[in-house]
C-alpha cells in the first residue's frame, strides 16, 4: 500500500502530460459502488487521454473521519486496479496556503466573519450532497462594512457572494449557468468548530485552493456537486488564480426510492462485497454495464475497463442500483 505523503506538491506537469486530474476520497466512511463508479470514469478518462493523476485525501472534515479508513480507501482505490502518479496526499497536512488565501480574499473585501449555530458550522465543512438542505444565506444579513483583514477568532467567515451568473460549460452535463447569489447566498468559506481551536477551510475554499496549488486541471466528480462548481469558480476569480479546471459532472448512483446510494439502500461498500468473495471483474462489469459499456452485465477487467470506456456512452439519467444488481454480483463469488 502506498502510505501518504506529506506536504509538498507535485511540480505542474510537462511535456505532453499537460492536464491533471484529481481522485479526492473523502474518509468518511467506506468506498461504495457509487464512488467506484466515479473513480473508474475519472481513472479510465485520464489514463486514455494522458493525464497526470494525484491521489488527494479530503480528511478536513475530521469528526466524521472514521479511524482506519483512510488506509482502507487506498487500499480499495488499488484493489479496483486504479492507480496514481502522485500521492496520495492529506489535505490537512498543510493548510497555510488556505490562510494565505483567507488574507487575500479580507484584503480585496470579499469575505466577513459571520456567526452560526453548531449545525449550520458542522454542515458548512462537508461537501454538499444530492438531497441536502442547506441553508441559503441573503446579502441583505451582511454587514454595511466589510473588513480589509482575516483574523481567526470568529465562529465562521462567508464570501460577500455577488449577485451575477456564472457560466461554464460542463464536459458531460453541459452549458451551465447558475447564479449562486440566489441559490446559497453568502455561503462559508471558513470555520470554527471549536472555539479553544484554530479555524479551518470550508469546503468550497478548500478544495479550490488544493486544486489551484496541485494544478488541477480537470475535476470529475458526482453532480450532486454541480452547483458548487459555480461558487468555486467565484472564489478562483476573487483569487486571481488561473487557470480554472474543466468540470465533468457525473449522474449519481441512485437506490430504488430515487435517493443518492447510501446505507439506507442496504450494504454496497465495496469491502464488503470483496470480504463476501465478489472477484473485482464482477464489481467493475456492472460499473461498465451502468456506463454504457454492454448491454448486459459481464466480468469485465480493470484494464479492460479503462480501453473500452467512452463519456458518449453514458446516460445522463442517474443509474438505479437494484436487487437484481447486487443478486448479479453475488452470483460471481
Amino acid at each position: 500500500m502506498q502510505h501518504p505523503q506529506g506536504p509538498s506538491p507535485p511540480s505542474p506537469p510537462t511535456g505532453s502530460q499537460t492536464q491533471t486530474t484529481r481522485l479526492a476520497p473523502s474518509p468518511t466512511g467506506a468506498l461504495h459502488l457509487g464512488n467506484a463508479r466515479t473513480f473508474l470514469v475519472n481513472w479510465a478518462l485520464a489514463r486514455q487521454r494522458n493525464w497526470r493523476i494525484l491521489l488527494r485525501i479530503e480528511d478536513l472534515d475530521s469528526p466524521r473521519v472514521k479511524p482506519g479508513v483512510i488506509d482502507l480507501t487506498i487500499d480499495l482505490l488499488a484493489w479496483l486496479g486504479i492507480d496514481w502518479d502522485d500521492g496520495p496526499f492529506i489535505q490537512s497536512s498543510d493548510l497555510t496556503h488556505h490562510l494565505v488565501a483567507m488574507h487575500t480574499l479580507a484584503q480585496r473585501g470579499f469575505i466577513y466573519p459571520s456567526h452560526l449555530t453548531r449545525a449550520q458550522i458542522e454542515a458548512s465543512a462537508s461537501a454538499p450532497q444530492e438531497g441536502a438542505h442547506e441553508l441559503a444565506f441573503p446579502s441583505s444579513l451582511r454587514p454595511p462594512t466589510l473588513p480589509t483583514a482575516f483574523t481567526d477568532d470568529a465562529p465562521s467567515w462567508r464570501l460577500a457572494t455577488p449577485d451575477v451568473d456564472v457560466t461554464f460549460t460542463d464536459a458531460f452535463a453541459g452549458a451551465q449557468r447558475v447564479r449562486p447569489a440566489a441559490t446559497i447566498g453568502d455561503f462559508v468559506v471558513f470555520t470554527r468548530r471549536d472555539p479553544a481551536a484554530p479555524g479551518q477551510p470550508a469546503y468550497q475554499l478548500a478544495v479550490v485552493v488544493d486544486d489551484h496549488r496541485w494544478h488541477v486541471t480537470q475535476v470529475i466528480r458526482g453532480d450532486d456537486l454541480l452547483d458548487s462548481a459555480a461558487r468555486q469558480l467565484l472564489l478562483y476569480r476573487a483569487l486571481s488564480f488561473a487557470p480554472e479546471p474543466t468540470y465533468t459532472h457525473l449522474p449519481l448512483v441512485k437506490g430504488g426510492d430515487g435517493r443518492r446510494l447510501a446505507k439506507r439502500h442496504g450494504d454496497t461498500r465495496l469491502d464488503t462485497f470483496r470480504t463476501r468473495g465478489v472477484p473485482v471483474e464482477r464489481v467493475v462489469g456492472l460499473i461498465a454495464y451502468w456506463c454504457g459499456l454492454a448491454a448486459a452485465r459481464v466480468p469485465l477487467s480493470p484494464q479492460e475497463f479503462r480501453g473500452a470506456f467512452d463519456l458518449r456512452t453514458m446516460s445522463k439519467e442517474p443509474v438505479v442500483y437494484g436487487a437484481e444488481d447486487e443478486a448479479w454480483l453475488l452470483r460471481g463469488k
